[in-house]
């Protein structure tokens, strides 16, 4: 057994006193206690954790914010920690040729996913540090000529926050809308570049409604005007086919966590004909070709570089079963509970991705009721705003919708079991919640809630 396996099993041995069988997708299944085990073993498991108390740990439904790492990836990583634990940038022995070896490799396995050249491929700590290099370090570099961004409403907030900064420094920048399916209009998207125009920036894949843009028409647009391409596609590697020549992507954010990789690890693709240039935004020994200096982590880019390679091999096996995952949650919760909304276009969409309201339940009461299962929320109601999520707002979603969504995200390891408790969890908590609406009571009796004069106190 691989010694990633043992550890990942070491505390149910040392619980247990005895090997389980346990199969390798079960075996890193979060799903809480079931229904069958013992009453002793259930306490034993219950904890209580921000003053909430849980009967075992919640299984995992956040895909789109984190993915555990892949067992294999584990392997390929724990030799770089434990014997080769050379400096890549050391030119003088074999500890740093070996290590140096082993990053080449990484690169190259993450180029090919991508249809990219391994010389296109610049390791970063993450996609949030890529996109900043991305749209600060193409406008900085071309200033003189280029003063003008188009991109969504709908970006991450990095990229949000990189234009904003760029507006601070006298750049333009146009945020388009989206339609109500989330998806760009590409017609408007052509429409808004300039002659000045440096860089457009458009998400492959959202990560709160999982819509997949058109990124090849996009692409030929740009490539028509003469104007780089950029997508955060942090969401879309390892799920949806890549081929960074046909889709006309000059630059491209990427990060190993979102694919069952290590976190702290992600990779910047540029395109090197026709070339398009950068102003480094870190100073250093200048690593990486001067792009990106620091240490290169070896340990995490060969994680990033193997889980590549796996999902290279295993892309169109986990997408068939995602969308059938996804077709099961939905079935199942909309089978037992009426007003349930899906956000964002369902024919162009990654299926691990299911963000859906639920009508006269608030947001907060619902994820606070769901605590076996580990979600999130699309409304910022878990931080310390109170406003719902931006991307929802911008597909028009009505603010009382935007705040009780809630995204669902299934994966690699995900079992069936997992999704049948999530329904029984989900429908259990709405139905509740709505039993001590009035709101729902109303809109059951026909009343319309919208024409309502309420009153304030």
């Amino acid at each position: 057994m691989a010694l990633s396996r043992r550890l990942l099993l070491l505390p149910l041995l040392l619980r247990r006193g005895s090997t389980p069988s346990v199969s390798p997708a079960r075996a890193l299944s979060t799903a809480a206690v079931t229904a069958d085990a013992p009453a002793a073993a259930a306490e034993e498991e219950a904890m209580t954790i921000k003053g909430v108390r849980i009967s075992g740990r919640p299984l995992y439904m956040d895909m789109q914010a984190t993915t555990p790492v892949d067992p294999r990836v584990l392997d390929a990583m724990l030799p770089f920690y434990l014997s080769r634990y050379g400096n890549p940038h050391s030119r003088t022995h074999l500890y740093g040729w070996e290590s140096d070896a082993a990053v080449e490799e990484a690169r190259a396995r993450v180029a090919s996913l991508v249809g990219a050249d391994p010389r296109e491929i610049f390791f970063t700590s993450g996609a949030t540090e890529c996109n900043n290099i991305a749209v600060k370090g193409v406008m900085r570099f071309y200033r003189d000529r280029r003063r003008h961004v188009v991109t969504t409403q709908t970006e991450h907030k990095c990229v949000l926050d990189s234009c904003r900064y760029l507006q601070q420094e006298g750049f333009e920048v146009t945020y388009l809308p989206v339609r109500p399916d989330g998806l760009v209009d590409v017609a408007q998207l052509a429409d808004a570049i300039r002659p000045d125009t440096g860089l457009v920036s458009v998400m492959a894949v959202n990560n709160e409604i999982g819509v997949v843009q058109p990124l090849e028409e996009i692409g030929r647009i740009c490539r028509e005007k003469g104007v780089p391409f950029h997508t955060d596609a942090a969401q879309a590697l390892g799920k949806i086919p890549i081929d960074v020549n046909q889709m006309g992507i000059g630059l491209m954010s990427l990060s190993a966590h979102k694919i069952y990789g290590p976190k702290g690890v992600g990779a910047l693709y540029l395109r090197r004909r026709p070339r398009i240039r950068v102003e480094p935004q870190m100073s250093g020994g200048g690593q990486e070709r001067g792009i990106r200096s620091g240490t290169v982590p070896t340990p995490l880019v060969v994680g990033f570089g193997a889980a590549c390679e796996i999902a290279a091999k295993e892309m169109d096996y986990d997408h068939r079963r995602a969308s059938v995952l996804q077709q099961r949650l939905l079935d199942g919760i909309r089978g037992q509970v009426d007003d349930v909304v899906i956000n964002g276009s369902m024919e162009h969409r990654y299926p691990g991705n299911l963000n859906l309201s639920f009508a006269y339940v608030e947001g907060e009461s619902l994820l606070m009721g769901l605590k076996e299962v580990a979600v999130s929320s699309g409304s910022a109601c878990t931080s310390a705003s109170l406003e719902p999520s931006y991307v929802l707002r911008a597909l028009g979603v009505e603010e009382d919708m935007a705040h009780t969504s809630i995204r669902f995200g299934i994966g690699r390891f995900t079992t069936e079991e997992e999704v049948d408790r999530a329904i029984e969890l989900t429908v259990h908590q709405v139905k509740k919640l709505r039993d001590m609406s009035p709101l729902y009571e109303m809109a059951k009796a026909g009343i319309d809630l919208k024409s309502i004069q309420w009153a304030q106190h």
